[in-house]
């Protein structure tokens, strides 16, 4: 496991600062957003955040895009999303399951959002990018159960896979089952810590990481565990939470 940082905590500074930031706490990854910091279909200033990056021997660890399946008018377009990841050197493209939650969602869409993860899987494959869903609300893969089901109905592409993140509020009971299910097709990993609506200091749910951390570690694969969410997108309180994500990965690489 390699620790990081998805730049669209400080959506605020410019991508020299987030480099310099990552830097000083001695993470190894950044997931750079495409937003702000590396626009979609921006391929010059993708090509020279990646440089930017690496210079600082730091590794670019995703691209975080705002693509969303199945829209039959996407605001982003995959091929922009594709190129900006290839210039940027990605090793990977988070993508979002559609625009509408599993309760909401008929038989037709879920056929729309697979074939579409599909179709993206197959174009990221040939230039040897996977894609990562993002696991959240208000898409397909918002519970366990239906992003289980999705990879089910793309007949588990062997070039598309998952993220994961804890539940909101934290609740470890919850949170272990929805990993553990999601193993065979784990990705990356956002790190935070919630109670109730509030983001809080890393440290306080540093128990229930120990926990999550074996359990990651079982896939034998490489994954990234990066910071999000810091508690008043504090830069001091983003080196404390670094501080404590290099902790956790030590104890659980002990």
């Amino acid at each position: 496991m390699k620790s990081g940082l998805l730049s669209v905590t400080f959506r605020e500074m410019s991508p020299e600062q987030v480099i310099q930031l990552v830097s000083q706490a001695g993470l190894q990854g950044i997931e750079w957003g495409g937003d702000l910091h590396v626009p979609h279909g921006d391929f010059k200033k993708a090509a020279q955040v990646g440089e930017l990056t690496r210079e600082a021997g730091i590794e670019v660890a995703s691209y975080g895009s705002y693509y969303h399946l199945g829209l039959s008018s996407p605001k982003v377009a995959f091929e922009d999303v594709l190129g900006s990841a290839r210039a940027l050197k990605a090793p990977t493209i988070r993508v979002w399951a559609g625009d509408r939650g599993s309760d909401a969602a008929s038989p037709e869409w879920r056929r729309e959002i697979a074939a579409d993860a599909i179709r993206i899987g197959d174009l990221a494959q040939e230039h040897g990018i996977t894609i990562d869903f993002e696991y959240h609300g208000g898409t397909l893969t918002d519970c366990t159960e239906s992003t289980l089901s999705l990879l089910e109905e793309i007949h588990h592409h062997p070039n598309v896979r998952c993220n994961w993140q804890a539940p909101v509020p934290a609740n470890v009971e919850a949170a272990i089952p929805s990993l553990k299910a999601i193993l065979p097709w784990l990705a990356n990993v956002h790190v935070y810590h919630w109670i109730a609506d509030e983001r809080r200091p890393l440290s306080e749910g540093k128990n229930d990481w120990l926990q999550y951390m074996p359990l990651i570690q079982q896939t034998g694969r490489m994954h990234y565990t990066m910071l999000e969410f810091v508690k008043g997108d504090d830069p001091g309180q983003f080196f404390e939470d670094a501080g404590t994500l290099k902790d956790i990965l030590n104890l659980a690489n002990a």
